[in-house]
């Protein structure tokens, strides 16, 4: 995809089984499918969205009714499972599905929303208004992470 086209994202609501052809290969790759599938996912609080162009999904978030065990967020949602696939990079696509999840979060009267963000993903984080809270951790078989959150 041409690095200069702008392009809209159109957001919807999709299952979480939808969401792991793109999870796998962004937040799973060489590892099995299974893994694509988080706790949580399934809970009636639980939901994903997609991010299609024209009828191809090309990202996807999922969104928990979820606190930090160590960090007493007020109201707190959780984002997990963000991904964009590799040759949809750089066309805003992860900005447009983020700020779209948020605006349902706040229809769920959530006024904060956290995440375990990777690092090689702190910088779109931080680019989005969200900010680390404590020290580096590493989720094995994942990597390093940091938690962010930002009151929306």
């Amino acid at each position: 995809m041409d690095k200069n086209t702008v392009t809209t994202l159109v957001s919807k609501l999709i299952s979480a089984e939808e969401t792991y052809p793109v999870r796998h290969p962004v937040l799973r790759k060489g590892r099995p499918i299974t893994t694509c599938r988080f706790a949580g996912d399934e809970l009636p609080d639980t939901f994903h969205v997609g991010g299609f162009l024209k009828d191809k999904l090309v990202a996807v978030a999922s969104f928990y009714n979820a606190n930090h065990a160590d960090h007493n967020f007020i109201k707190a949602a959780q984002l997990r499972g963000m991904a964009v696939l590799d040759e949809y990079h750089g066309h805003g696509f992860g900005k447009q599905l983020v700020l779209s999840g948020e605006e349902l979060v706040k229809k769920k009267e959530k006024i904060t929303l956290w995440m375990n963000a990777r690092v090689s993903a702190v910088g779109f984080y931080t680019n989005l208004g969200y900010h680390k809270v404590g020290p580096i951790f590493e989720i094995p078989l994942v990597g390093e992470h940091y938690v962010m959150f930002k009151k929306i």
